[in-house]
């Protein structure tokens, strides 16, 4: 069972760390995102989560290496 929840918690960062920062390419371009330095609230938010999901890709890795240890 703990190797099956690590290969779950890898999937889970590889997915992450793949699919935001091409996210955040697509959100950093949007017209609603503003002019760089002039950054609007739909920017900032799309940002923030984005942070989140590296973090949590971070913290699944980690988990997923303590699992196997």
């Amino acid at each position: 069972m703990e190797i099956f929840a690590a290969i779950v918690l890898f999937a889970n960062a590889l997915f992450n760390v793949v699919v935001w920062p091409r996210f955040y390419r697509r959100i950093a371009t949007d017209a609603r995102a503003g002019q760089p330095g002039s950054r609007t609230a739909f920017y900032r938010v799309h940002v923030v989560l984005i942070t989140i999901a590296i973090v949590l890709a971070v913290a699944s890795a980690i988990a997923g290496v303590l699992l196997l240890v």
